[in-house]
C-alpha cells in the first residue's frame, strides 16, 4: 500500500499570518544586509539561487520536493550564518541574509515548502488558491 501525502489548506487568518510572517522574515534579512554593508550586485545575483533547487524535480516528485525544502527552509541559511559569524566569515553571513530573504520573499508570495504527493501541494496550502 502506498502513502499518499495530502496537505490541509490554510485559509484566512492563518494564511495571513503565515505570509506577514515570510514578508517580516524578507524585510529583517534584507535590512540587516543593508546594514552589514552587503553589496547590492551580489544580492541581485544570489537572490534566485535557491530556486535552481527545482532541478531536483528532474529526478522526480520526492526528490523534487526534498531539494526544494532542503533550500527553502531557514534551517541552512540560519546554520551557515551563524557558523559564518562564529569563524570570521563576513561574506557567509551576507549570503546567509539573501537565501534568508529569499525564503521569506517566497512565503510572502504564498510559496510554501513541498509534499512529495504534488508540486503544488506545500504546507500553505495549494499554489494557485486564495
Amino acid at each position: 500500500m502506498e502513502l499518499v501525502e495530502t496537505a490541509i489548506t490554510v485559509r484566512g487568518g492563518v494564511r495571513a499570518i503565515l505570509r506577514m510572517e515570510g514578508a517580516a522574515l524578507a524585510f529583517a534579512a534584507i535590512a540587516a544586509y543593508a546594514h552589514l554593508g552587503g553589496r547590492w550586485p551580489l544580492f541581485a545575483v544570489l537572490i534566485l539561487a535557491p530556486d535552481l533547487s527545482f532541478l531536483g524535480y528532474l529526478a522526480g516528485a520526492r526528490v523534487g520536493a526534498a531539494a526544494y525544502n532542503a533550500a527553502h527552509s531557514t534551517v541552512a541559511p540560519i546554520l551557515f550564518g551563524a557558523f559564518g559569524a562564529m569563524l570570521g566569515h563576513p561574506l557567509a553571513i551576507l549570503i546567509a541574509l539573501i537565501w534568508i530573504a529569499h525564503v521569506g520573499f517566497d512565503r510572502a508570495m504564498g510559496y510554501g515548502l513541498k509534499y512529495a504527493s504534488g508540486f503544488r501541494n506545500t504546507h500553505l496550502g495549494l499554489i494557485g488558491r486564495k
